[in-house]
């Protein structure tokens, strides 16, 4: 049974690593023609524009992945939580088509630690502030339905004029 996390909704019985791998495709072909106007749109006054979308998903990659990297590798390790805001009001000059290529770039890293895991890895636990105790495999199934929740967003924006 897979790990329940606050995206499993999104993610469903997709596997995790495909849909990662997927996401990718899709971020690519949502933004791929978009002006730095386009990027700069958001669903609503006081929410985040596609670009900020796009480092949001970035800064995700870096600290999950972070977090999945340290627990391989580190007994007993312990995750810290991370402000998405505070990080989201520190990006104020990556431009919308590095804030995709960032992703993309971080999103395939991840996808190949991942695929590479034994399923035996995958249950390395770690302890989180918020969430308790935690493993690498929920970390995989969160990044995929995180993305999948955000995707939905950018294809929103990408559908208005």
């Amino acid at each position: 049974m897979p790990p329940a996390t606050r995206y499993s909704r999104y993610l469903g019985d997709l596997e995790p690593v495909g849909a990662i791998r997927q996401n990718v495709d899709r971020v690519r072909a949502i933004t791929g023609g978009w002006t730095a106007e386009r990027f700069e749109r958001s669903s609503a006054p006081g929410k985040w524009t596609a670009r900020q979308i796009l480092t949001h998903l970035a800064h995700t990659e870096i600290a999950l992945g972070c977090r999945a990297r340290m627990a391989l590798s580190t007994p007993s390790y312990a995750a810290q939580s991370f402000d998405q805001d505070a990080w989201i009001a520190r990006e104020t000059r990556v431009s919308g088509p590095e804030a995709a290529e960032a992703f993309t770039a971080l999103a395939r890293l991840n996808a190949a630690l991942f695929e590479g895991l034994s399923p035996g890895e995958r249950q390395i636990p770690m302890s989180h502030p918020e969430y308790g105790t935690i493993t690498v495999d929920w970390i995989v199934h969160l990044l995929a339905g995180h993305q999948i929740h955000h995707l939905r967003q950018l294809e929103t924006l990408a559908g208005t004029s």
